[in-house]
């Protein structure tokens, strides 16, 4: 495992973290820290933990042992208040995008605003239309239904949700599952520009092999309990490791391969 980059700002740190269903331990003794400013892809086989650990972090998962801090706090350990004033900082997009079906586009942006916002219903209305255009929708969509919304939309909906509250860190679960090739690119493309425009941290949970060449700073392969290996794209590459070696390597890993190896040829 590579040393910890001393000379960047961590804005997580998971040190030691066990989580159990049962008697099995899903996560058993993992370590990562996240950087400012960073896209961390964590990827991994399925139910090796990838979603666990970040529900865990923030707070939807009980953690067995273990420390995690978020923005150089504790954060399990503090009281309500305090959790509740860290929280404001992060924004999470769930997989299906978990907006509420009762409500339109513009009211779901407006749920963690109402929680923790007092603002006037005009205010209130003006600021969720800024995030609609923020991810690329139309204004038509806000008084739409998710019932109305494609795959893509949905998954734009939610994204606008997360950044509600102007959050420093943004937590992405399978942002671009279920979408076609274009709109994921498209979505990609969107998470990069946000990172630039608005200085994001991107803690992205993905199986998507062009994300994580794409967009991603850094990648976090989990499995066994624990980090198997983290860095670049080429770090990946390089690993011996067997699922590393299959996923990496594997038929579905030929446009990264590529691309790397066109990079390569160009440095040369």
């Amino acid at each position: 495992m590579a040393p910890p980059d001393q000379s960047r700002e961590v804005i997580i740190s998971a040190h030691d973290v066990r989580v159990n269903f049962g008697s099995r331990f899903i996560l058993d003794g993992l370590s990562l820290d996240v950087y400012r400013g960073e896209i961390l892809g964590v990827v991994g086989a399925s139910g090796t933990g990838k979603s666990v650990l970040m529900r865990t972090i923030i707070g939807l998962a009980p953690l067995h042992s273990g420390q995690i801090d978020v923005f150089g706090m504790d954060y399990l350990n503090l009281r309500p208040r305090e959790q509740q004033r860290i929280a404001r900082r992060w924004g999470v997009l769930f997989q299906q995008g978990a907006l509420f079906s009762s409500l339109t586009v513009k009211q779901n942006i407006q749920v963690p605003m109402r929680e923790y916002l007092k603002l006037s219903p005009k205010l209130l209305d003006e600021l969720a239309m800024l995030k609609i255009a923020l991810v690329g929708l139309k204004p038509d969509a806000a008084d739409k239904r998710p019932s109305e919304l494609s795959g893509g939309m949905i998954k734009r909906a939610a994204l606008a949700r997360a950044l509600a509250l102007d959050p420093d860190l943004v937590f992405l679960d399978e942002p671009t599952s279920g979408l076609d090739p274009i709109g994921a690119g498209e979505f990609d493309e969107l998470i990069a520009t946000l990172r630039q425009t608005l200085g994001l941290t991107v803690y992205m949970v993905t199986h998507d092999l062009d994300s994580l060449h794409a967009i991603c700073d850094r990648i976090v392969a989990i499995g066994e309990g624990r980090v198997l290996a983290q860095g670049p794209m080429e770090t990946m590459l390089a690993s011996e490791h067997p699922w590393l070696r299959a996923y990496f390597h594997g038929p579905r890993a030929r446009a990264a391969l590529a691309t790397a190896s066109n990079g390569a040829k160009r440095t040369s």
